[in-house]
């Protein structure tokens, strides 16, 4: 009888586990003038993007090369899918909205929205829908580009679009702690901030070192409007504890996450819509940190919920990811944060119950945190991995393939 409850248990783990990774769906916007002049930043399908890219992301592999679709964007789109996110592409014909029940490509429907460099100015009904997709738990990955970038010569530059949307929505202004500079830069830096733990720049794709601005813009943030943000890459010259000069920056607002670059070339892969002069920055420029960077921020955005009916679990109040899942490689990345500073524990259980693995943790700061278990020597199966805090319990399901 206790094998027979254990093998059901493990089945519905797994179920439970396939429908997670389902449901989490990527949308790259398409409705912002984002091929406009030499850009071509979509997924797939230069020409005439569709809703779902083709050919079909169930064709994709570990493998599988950007070029299986075209767009400055595929290898980002790509590399969404090769982590177990299903992606698609927020047409010209279709409208931003958030709780719009006749619109099949509402907000709601998905995770994460991408926005890269837009050039077209949001309308205040966009913008409305798109801070209470972030403020009821949405990821907004926001693209810049460097001030007088107007490549449609509409007298909007993404830039202003984006200084627009923070200041001038009927939400609130201003809530990430996020400025947009109006400047125009080119420069590799190494300029990293000390974050150890930060799983941006320690993520499940590796470690950020460098990035390359080639014709970009900066950021300024202020953490006495929300103490939630982080710079995570700096302007060389700058302090990494300061507020000025930033490149990357995250932040948290309601229950969501944004993200925001100051650059449009490092999501650039390098091949697209024919005539574009596109660069390989995405792959190529700062060894490669680029598919790292935004990678690493997709899938802190991309903050999958599990419901298994096991009674330890309580409701989600922090940030709790897995990643890879299925494990194959030998390690398990643990990425977690917290509203506030506490002591964390992280266990990993078998499907007897058996503790197996615990990390335990010493006043952790309430950020972005990314720990790394070695599960090379555990047996293939369905394991549960477990958060504790000094207010709460998360567990998730894992599985270790050998």
């Amino acid at each position: 009888m206790t094998n027979i409850k254990i093998a059901i248990f493990a089945i519905g783990l797994f179920l439970t586990l396939q429908i997670e990774a389902a449901s989490i769906k990527i949308l790259f916007d398409n409705t912002k003038a984002e091929q406009a002049g030499n850009a071509d930043w979509v997924i797939s399908n230069s020409s005439s993007p569709v809703q779902i890219p083709t050919p079909a992301q169930s064709g994709i592999t570990s493998s599988t090369p950007e070029t299986y679709w075209t767009g400055a964007l595929s290898g980002w789109g790509i590399d969404c899918v090769k982590k177990g996110y299903y992606v698609e592409t927020l047409t010209g014909s279709s409208q931003i909205t958030y709780g719009n029940s006749s619109n099949s490509q509402d907000l709601s429907n998905y995770q994460v929205y991408i926005v890269c460099e837009p050039n077209t100015v949001f309308t205040t009904a966009e913008k409305t829908a798109m801070m209470n997709f972030v403020k009821n738990g949405g990821g907004l990955f926001m693209v810049s580009d460097h001030t007088v970038s107007d490549r449609n010569n509409d007298g909007w530059d993404s830039p202003a679009i984006w200084i627009d949307f923070l200041t001038n929505n009927t939400v609130q202004n201003n809530p990430f702690g996020i400025t947009v500079d109006l400047a125009n830069i080119s420069q590799t830096s190494t300029n990293i901030a000390a974050l150890p733990k930060d799983s941006i720049l320690h993520g499940p794709m590796g470690n950020v070192t460098e990035v390359m601005w080639s014709n970009g813009t900066t950021f300024t943030i202020n953490k006495t409007v929300n103490p939630s943000v982080v710079g995570q890459v700096f302007k060389t010259g700058v302090s990494t504890t300061g507020t000025t000069g930033v490149l990357f920056a995250t932040a948290r607002y309601g229950k969501g996450k944004v993200a925001i670059i100051g650059d449009s070339s490092p999501c650039d892969d390098g091949t697209g819509g024919s005539g574009n002069s596109l660069y390989p920055g995405y792959f190529g420029d700062a060894n490669g940190n680029h598919q790292l960077l935004l990678m690493n921020a997709t899938i802190w955005l991309a903050t999958p919920s599990i419901t298994t009916g096991i009674k330890s679990i309580e409701t989600r109040k922090s940030d709790f990811q897995l990643y890879p899942n299925p494990v194959s490689d030998g390690k398990l990345h643990v990425n977690y944060s917290l509203n506030n500073s506490s002591n964390t524990k992280i266990q990993l259980f078998d499907a007897t119950g058996k503790n197996v693995k615990t990390i335990a943790n010493t006043d952790v700061s309430a950020d972005s945190q990314n720990e790394s278990i070695d599960v090379s020597d555990l047996r293939s199966g369905i394991y549960l991995c477990r958060l504790s805090t000094g207010k709460e319990t998360i567990t998730k399901t894992v599985i270790i393939r050998k």
